[in-house]
């Protein structure tokens, strides 16, 4: 065998995901993964820094993109549109990742540590995004809660991604939600709430 296996990261990723859906994430040990993978723990540590990162390793990416992308969304579009087409040019980004995306989902839901782990994530895709709405000329306030409502929308539209794997792309997903969103929103009756 080669010293350098150019596949070696996704293979690890494979048997991860194998091992971690067989029997439970808490229940797999790195060198079971390595083991399935065919490779040592040395390869392991040249991608991954724990099994965690196995499932969240390119998640740090996604902060920056987003938030890039939200940056060069057009001056001309309000902070929730440029939100929006940020979110929409970041799902064309993400659509080869749909084959594994339900199996990582699986995995995360079915433990509270990578729960967390991933509310953290999510923590820090708001706050770059809200960043780049206030580079933006959003005010604060504003810029947090769009940011939030952002993140809440992607994650809606993902999770719909993933659970339902009809061929509808994730740009689909995330107009669905946003337009459910503002369908909701336009029918408050903002006089038929009680006053503080």
């Amino acid at each position: 065998m080669p010293r350098w296996d150019p596949r070696a990261e996704d293979r690890l990723r494979e048997a991860a995901l194998e091992l971690f859906l067989e029997y439970g994430y808490e229940n797999v040990t790195v060198a079971e993964i390595t083991e399935r993978a065919g490779l040592t723990r040395r390869s392991f540590s040249r991608y991954f820094t724990d099994k965690r990162d196995v499932l969240f390793a390119e998640s740090e990416q996604l902060p920056v993109a987003l938030a890039g992308s939200v940056r060069r969304a057009d001056a001309a579009l309000s902070p929730f549109e440029a939100l929006l087409a940020a979110l929409l040019d970041i799902a064309g980004a993400l659509a080869d990742q749909a084959p594994l995306a339900a199996q990582r989902r699986a995995v995360v839901r079915a433990s509270p540590e990578l729960q967390e782990r991933g509310r953290t994530k999510f923590a820090d895709v708001t706050a770059a995004v809200a960043g780049a709405l206030r580079d933006r000329g959003t005010a604060e306030s504003q810029a947090t809660l769009l940011a939030e409502v952002g993140v809440a929308i992607f994650r809606t539209a993902f999770d719909r991604w993933t659970d339902q794997p009809d061929g509808v792309g994730l740009p689909v997903r995330i107009r669905e939600a946003a337009a459910e969103l503002a369908a909701g929103l336009g029918a408050v009756d903002f006089d038929a709430l009680p006053r503080p």
